[in-house]
């Protein structure tokens, strides 16, 4: 069962990232302490090459920031995408890369857009999130760091996930009008 990568540590090669040691998994109790351990590690995202915060605060609503820079999460059934059944893409809406297709989605009840996987492993990461007195696991944009939601092991799909994401981490390419989404 291939997932993508499963810590920061082992992020795809990018002009930001080190290259990531094999098989090694970090652990974080908290969003802060994991940024805190990328700062300390030097795998920072480099401003001059990636938007800066008040970039970000300009392009994105105030719900699309928290919940992408700061790993908030919208409340349940508020989201645009949670009843969505249009054909196309869902993209990051921080950097446009896309993550999931909407042949890929399904009705969880949860309130918010799930899927049973990514466009391809290579457009998330997974990073364990032992944050709120719990053990699950965030998935981030694996083009530009933001946080999209968490995965969990209940899903319909051959490997048995669902990646439970917030609409305010989303864009849509209607498949019929963006040619980037065929």
């Amino acid at each position: 069962m291939t997932r993508g990568p499963t810590c920061p540590d082992a992020r795809p090669l990018c002009a930001w990232h080190k290259k990531p040691p094999s098989g090694q998994i970090q652990e974080f109790s908290s969003y802060p302490e994991r940024a805190l351990h990328d700062n300390i590690r030097g795998t920072t995202l480099a401003y001059s090459e990636t938007p800066d915060d008040a970039q970000y605060r300009d392009k994105l609503t105030d719900m699309q920031y928290h919940v992408t820079r700061e790993a908030g999460t919208e409340a349940p059934f508020t989201g645009i995408f949670w009843d969505h059944h249009d054909d196309g893409v869902y993209r990051c809406v921080c950097c446009d890369a896309p993550l999931f297709d909407s042949t890929h989605k399904f009705e969880s009840g949860s309130g918010w857009p799930s899927y049973i996987g990514p466009v391809s492993p290579d457009a998330i990461i997974e990073i364990e999130d032992n944050s709120l007195f719990m053990k699950r696991v965030e998935v981030r944009c694996a083009t530009c760091d933001a946080h999209l939601g968490h995965v969990f092991p209940d899903g319909p799909g051959p490997d048995g996930m669902r990646y439970c994401i917030n609409s305010a981490s989303l864009d849509f390419a209607d498949r019929g009008e963006d040619p980037a989404a065929k």
